[in-house]
């Protein structure tokens, strides 16, 4: 009998054992996400052709992204030139980030009561419509913007 009373007390610690061996096991995992700075645009400066004459022939004003300009037909460029800027913005968000712009592609109307002017064949001074920004922290870029003025015969002065 005391035999059997070891051999039942064996299973039971070989039973004991074996529950123990077939318990659950854990793991665990981290979780992260990282925060980027959204692309922003802000302009800094307006787009101005300056000061033009006209004949009567009409004719155009193209101003390059550079901040240049030049006349064709019948539109001179007067000795004092007004203030003649290209259109400025600064891009800021994530460094190394790419972006797109999207220019007027077609006339956009510069008005003045019954007197108005086209203003088209916009530019940009990076390229087609994309840019990407500075590396290291928060990159920027800055980019310009020109366009072409069509200016009428006998254009009203003032707009």
């Amino acid at each position: 009998m005391k035999h059997i009373q070891k051999i039942v007390a064996s299973i039971i610690v070989i039973a004991a054992t074996i529950t123990t061996a077939n318990a659950q096991s854990t793991a665990s995992a981290s979780a992260s996400a990282t925060i980027v700075t959204p692309i922003s645009i802000v302009k800094n400066v307006d787009m101005n052709f300056g000061n033009i004459a006209v004949t009567s022939s009409g004719g155009t004003v193209v101003l390059a992204p550079a901040g240049t300009r030049t006349a064709t037909g019948g539109v001179t460029l007067p000795v004092v030139a007004g203030t003649v800027s290209a259109a400025a913005f600064t891009v800021s968000g994530q460094s190394n980030y790419t972006y797109d712009i999207t220019l007027p592609s077609g006339n956009i109307v510069l008005a003045n009561g019954a007197n108005s002017m086209n203003i088209n064949n916009f530019t940009a001074s990076i390229g087609l419509t994309a840019g990407q920004l500075s590396s290291g922290g928060t990159g920027t870029q800055s980019f310009t913007v020109g366009a072409t003025l069509d200016v009428s015969a006998n254009q009203a002065a003032g707009l």
